[in-house]
């Protein structure tokens, strides 16, 4: 009988997500399964705790893996934070921004958006413009555009919140783990993430993290959170606590993952992480220009770790893609939206960002171009 398993493939991952994998953290994913209660596994929710907090350089309590990947962290977020009516304002230059729109306007609340051109960075005084003459319960952006490659200036917007009752919400499911995050310097107050990216553990977790703000926020909610599966009012009470109170099977291996991904991140050190993602960017972007391959982005808002270029004219998107994939073993990402047939997404993260998987793609293109 045919196990369609013995026909994978290794496939070097330089697309928008997933990464590649370290074996290290799939050695960890084949470890024994145990109980989601066993003192052994609570032991290592609580380290994963402390990493997260670490890496996102915060003091939130409420700092942890959501079971689902980026996207069910950012519906969590917002089916937690918001009820029907409240007033949000989500700042739009991408696919992403967009995203969280449909979401909360699915749930019943009032939506505002100020939107920039697909490949710019939001503008700062536009937003501070928009909150002078309006008052919001949830400001939202995205800090690492994947759809585009654009980085957002998170910390600029977070002054603009400072000592208001405002929830600051940041998307890094893209940017945590390649770009430094200081959530308690920027002044954010929740932040959603996943693991597919720059943490470079499979996808299936979201890492959330909640301010005492956004805490309180959920916990004088007039109505119940209308999730019952990413209700943190019962979920916190599996994380934290002498006792723990069931609430769901965790994705016990998954876990293991993480673990082991974000203390690969640790023994590296963050410094160094951050600066191999900007040392193989610059490798690529030079190489790429020297086959007359452009970026998207201007240099002072490009994301290192996802590289959206410009399509040389005359070439086939499609087939140059299939034939990365077919005969090189690379996988790129194709642009979306707008910049659908326009450009390439790159990635570059995690455990991808390394010079031999540059050099490999160069020599590609120039095979396939």
């Amino acid at each position: 009988m045919e196990n369609l398993l013995d026909g994978i493939e290794t496939i070097t991952l330089m697309g928008p997500g997933p990464s590649c994998v370290n074996s290290s953290v799939l050695n960890a994913m084949s470890k024994s399964t145990i109980g989601h209660l066993d003192p052994s596994f609570i032991k290592i929710m609580d380290a994963i705790k402390d990493q997260l907090k670490n890496l996102l350089h915060t003091d939130n309590q409420l700092t942890i893996p959501i079971s689902g990947t980026g996207s069910a962290g950012m519906e969590c977020t917002f089916v937690n934070l918001i009820e029907k009516d409240d007033p949000v304002l989500i700042l739009i230059n991408g696919v992403f921004g967009m995203r969280m729109q449909d979401v909360a306007t699915r749930l019943g609340v009032k939506v505002d958006t100020v939107e920039f051109e697909w490949g710019t960075p939001v503008i700062v005084d536009e937003v501070k413009k928009k909150l002078s003459g309006n008052k919001y319960k949830i400001v939202a952006v995205v800090h690492a555009e994947t759809s585009t490659g654009v980085k957002n200036p998170v910390a600029e917007i977070g002054k603009l919140l400072t000592g208001s009752d405002t929830i600051y919400l940041v998307d890094a499911v893209t940017s945590l783990g390649g770009i430094e995050i200081t959530m308690d310097d920027w002044g954010i107050d929740v932040l959603y993430s996943g693991t597919q990216k720059c943490l470079s553990c499979p996808p299936g977790l979201s890492p959330v993290s909640f301010s005492e703000k956004a805490v309180d926020a959920i916990k004088q909610r007039k109505t119940k959170v209308p999730n019952w599966y990413l209700d943190l009012t019962m979920i916190m009470n599996y994380w934290e606590g002498a006792t723990r109170a069931y609430h769901h099977t965790a994705p016990i291996n998954m876990l293991y993952g993480l673990y082991q991904a974000l203390h690969l991140i640790s023994e590296e050190g963050e410094s160094n992480v951050y600066k191999r993602h900007m040392d193989n960017h610059l490798l690529l972007a030079d190489g790429l220009k020297k086959i007359g391959i452009e970026m998207l982005v201007d240099e002072d808002s490009r994301l290192p770790m996802l590289n959206s270029v410009h399509i040389p004219e005359g070439a086939d998107d499609a087939a140059i893609r299939s034939g990365l994939l077919k005969e090189h073993k690379i996988e790129i990402g194709a642009g979306l939206g707008p910049l659908a047939g326009k450009i390439w997404r790159i990635g570059l993260m995690g455990h991808t960002a390394r010079p031999e998987n540059v050099e490999k793609l160069l020599s590609a293109l120039k095979a396939v171009l």
